[in-house]
């Protein structure tokens, strides 16, 4: 990696219950492009990171969400873990923090359980995503067609299925995040 997205913005939004891997992971690889990454949570101070269904680290918070706006970031990253996105979901600024990516045309990469976010900010209508494989009924409801993919690559949003796709979901995001970014310039 090198400096492609040297002077980006990247927002990585969670609350506890992160799986832990689907956060630190694409964060290195942006923090290695040379993004400069933000932590969002809804909370101040600490959040949880989770190892599938075991505790795992504690992750300090740069910023809390009411003190953000999605105009400040170039894009945004949103971590599953079956708790994060469950417990986002039911946050009115999480949903318009993610929606307003969604309506200003910024990329979003999510992965495993992260595309609930996009399911209730109304962001999957009309595209093709992946995710953990128990939100196709939700991801279908809400207008979208969900495949079985390592990592799909949709208009302005990248996503995958689990921990696993990491490699696949990193390359892909760092792509649709440098052009973006690039075209935007």
């Amino acid at each position: 990696m090198g400096d492609e997205l040297r002077d980006a913005t990247i927002a990585i939004l969670v609350a506890d219950g992160f799986e832990q891997v689907e956060m630190t992971g694409p964060r290195r690889a942006l923090d290695e492009a040379g993004a400069r990454t933000v932590l969002i949570s809804p909370k101040s101070g600490r959040v949880q990171g989770m190892n599938h269904d075991e505790k795992g680290d504690t992750f300090n918070v740069d910023k809390t969400l009411d003190s953000v706006v999605a105009q400040d970031f170039d894009a945004l990253v949103l971590p599953g873990g079956v708790a994060n996105p469950d417990k986002l979901r039911t946050i009115p600024a999480a949903v318009k923090f993610v929606s307003s990516f969604a309506s200003e045309g910024k990329p979003i990469a999510a992965i495993c359980h992260g595309p609930w976010m996009l399911v209730e900010s109304g962001a999957v209508k009309g595209a093709t995503i992946t995710s953990w494989p128990s939100l196709k009924t939700d991801v279908t409801n809400a207008g979208g067609s969900w495949v079985d993919r390592e990592v799909v690559v949709d208009g302005m949003l990248v996503t995958s299925r689990k921990p696993d796709d990491i490699p696949a979901f990193n390359k892909k995001m760092l792509e649709l995040f440098s052009s973006a970014i690039t075209q935007k310039a």
